[in-house]
């Protein structure tokens, strides 16, 4: 692994452990040559994803950007960041066992949303509110209304 400080190739491995639920290895590295100390994780990855854009253009998947997501969203939220990392590891789980190489940046979006929904309302509201193209209030109070709704365990429907 090259050294992220002064781009040597001879960097050494001082502490491996289990990270994600077992799903990646942490690994506390340190260079000889500057001294420099750094993480890598090691994952397993089943196949090499495809993310088809609204334009149609194909991009490689990048998990890091699935993170930023959710910590975007999750700014400022009382979230556990282990808790954040199952819900990336679990998403991208699922992508690479659907058996498609290409997947619809929709379909990840409404992954992401309905992780959101179970870790925390207020970051669901906020990516919803970008994912959903919110272009007036209205459109949060809908959405209030629906988390609201699923609270109170009357899905929206009175007697």
């Amino acid at each position: 692994m090259r050294c992220p400080y002064c781009n040597s190739e001879d960097t050494q491995v001082k502490d491996s452990r289990p990270a994600e639920d077992g799903t990646a290895i942490r690994r506390r590295r340190v260079c000889p040559d500057c001294g420099g100390r750094f993480t890598t994780f090691e994952r397993v990855q089943l196949r090499d994803l495809q993310v088809i854009k609204k334009t149609g253009r194909k991009v490689p998947f990048d998990r890091d950007k699935l993170m930023r997501s959710f910590e975007i969203a999750l700014r400022k939220r009382p979230v556990e960041r282990e808790r954040v990392e199952r819900a990336v590891s679990g998403i991208v789980r699922r992508l690479e066992s659907s058996g498609e190489t290409d997947v619809h940046s929709d379909k990840i979006g409404l992954m992401v949303i309905e992780a959101l929904k179970a870790i925390d309302d207020v970051a669901f509201v906020r990516y919803a509110s970008v994912y959903r193209d919110f272009r007036d209030p209205k459109d949060f109070e809908n959405v209030i209304n629906e988390l609201s709704a699923q609270i109170n365990g009357g899905g929206g429907q009175e007697d």
